[in-house]
């Protein structure tokens, strides 16, 4: 019926004269035993009742139209049949129709004028008393019909309301469903670049100074092969233990090692210092951090000093400093630029830089960290040389949903030529 709105109205249309026909033929008392009395309508009856069937074919595209063609026709009917037909059908069906298809206030505007102007008709120009039941049927079916009609809209606003709340449920469930999966993508992706960054960072160097070594000094040789070595192994055990928060439900165990955090930093700084970094710690022991912040500052550690022992010259040295100042942590990484530095690290952060050797994220992970914990990282050279990282991360939980990152240019965090931003303790 849906497909073929049409096909339903002819067969409503067709219905409706069929009932007028023979509510105007029948007699319920049938005087003398026969089956039709003195009703049988004339001919101009009967053309009437045609032309108020034909009109509820255009009810759904025109309801108005249909209700003032039925009306106009059951007005002329009450006005000059003796006896009168039952016209009054059509006006019925097509006022239901504007009361489903219209709004309330229509529906009660153009419901009262109906019944006002029928019943009024049927009782000044009919051939029956004003006090007929006839005319108080006209009044009472003409009411029923806009009230039905009335319940009908509301219903079906009911169900579109049910129905659209539901799709925009599922639209929001979808939404969210994505932007955890592109955060957890964006985590995973940070944590590996985190453990690739730094390892393969070491297993380079050790294994440059094994080639270098190795005619003239085997034993150091071995023993650089030997910190490739481990370094390789924490890589892979890193890797897995990230990989396996991947896993689906009916996979392996994931691994249930805890996360790295500062209590690992001194075997973190070792591993530098093996590889030729000197680093000094500046660390009082404090207690425990809480775990995203243990984390974050382990790994704003060892990037800082990634990125010192990639792009800082020979020679270089790193402080490490951790401090907590009431309800944050500092968290700062110093280097003195080594000789002949080219550091290339302060426009890690902008895709694109062509910085000779590569451009990185390492600046930008490090910011995305701290401002997923409510802090704030600077980073730029240091007066005299080298270059200074510092992170401020509060100890108290962050909000629900912080904002995303403001992308910023990549001299955002670089001094100005003839000053820059000190470290703790620098005279400028």
């Amino acid at each position: 019926m849906r497909e073929h709105p049409f096909a339903l109205d002819s067969a409503i249309a067709l219905a409706v004269l069929v009932s007028m026909v023979a509510g105007s033929y029948a007699d319920p008392h049938r005087p003398n035993g026969t089956l039709f009395g003195d009703r049988a309508p004339d001919l101009p009856s009967v053309l009437l009742m045609a032309v108020g069937a034909a009109a509820l074919l255009v009810r759904r595209r025109a309801p108005l139209v249909a209700l003032g063609c039925t009306g106009a026709v059951t007005g002329l009917e009450f006005a000059g049949g003796d006896p009168a037909a039952p016209v009054a059908m059509g006006a019925v069906v097509a006022l239901f129709t504007v009361a489903a298809r219209t709004d309330r206030p229509t529906t009660w505007r153009v419901g009262l004028a109906t019944m006002a102007v029928l019943t009024g008709t049927a009782m000044i120009c009919g051939p029956d008393p004003w006090y007929a039941q006839e005319n108080l049927a006209v009044f009472a079916w003409t009411g029923m019909a806009a009230a039905a009609g009335d319940a009908v809209r509301s219903r079906r606003a009911f169900v579109d309301a049910i129905r659209e709340r539901a799709e925009r449920a599922e639209r929001t469930r979808e939404e969210e469903a994505r932007r955890r999966v592109a955060e957890e993508r964006l985590r995973i992706a940070r944590d590996l670049h985190d453990v690739v960054a730094h390892l393969i960072a070491l297993v380079n160097v050790q294994a440059g100074v094994a080639a270098h070594v190795m005619d003239r000094r085997p034993d150091q040789a071995k023993e650089a092969l030997a910190h490739v070595r481990t370094a390789s192994r924490s890589a892979l055990d890193e890797l897995r233990t990230t990989v396996g928060l991947l896993r689906q439900s009916g996979d392996p165990e994931a691994p249930t090692e805890p996360a790295p955090g500062l209590a690992l930093l001194d075997e973190l700084l070792a591993g530098f210092r093996h590889a030729g970094l000197p680093v000094q710690l500046a660390r009082p022991d404090e207690g425990p951090l809480p775990s995203a912040v243990d984390l974050a500052a382990y790994r704003i550690i060892q990037e800082a000093l990634t990125n010192v022992r990639k792009h800082a010259g020979p020679g270089v040295r790193a402080e490490v400093s951790v401090l907590r100042f009431g309800g944050s942590v500092e968290v700062t990484v110093l280097d003195d630029g080594g000789r002949a530095s080219a550091r290339t690290d302060a426009v890690d952060d902008e895709p694109g830089t062509d910085t000779g050797t590569g451009g990185g994220h390492g600046l930008l992970g490090m910011r995305e960290r701290v401002t997923a914990l409510g802090g704030e990282l600077t980073s730029g050279p240091r007066y005299g040389g080298g270059f200074r990282v510092q992170a401020i991360l509060p100890l108290s939980a962050p909000p629900a949903d912080p904002a995303p990152p403001t992308p910023r240019r990549a001299g955002a965090d670089r001094a100005v030529p003839g000053g820059t931003v000190p470290g703790p303790g620098e005279a400028v």
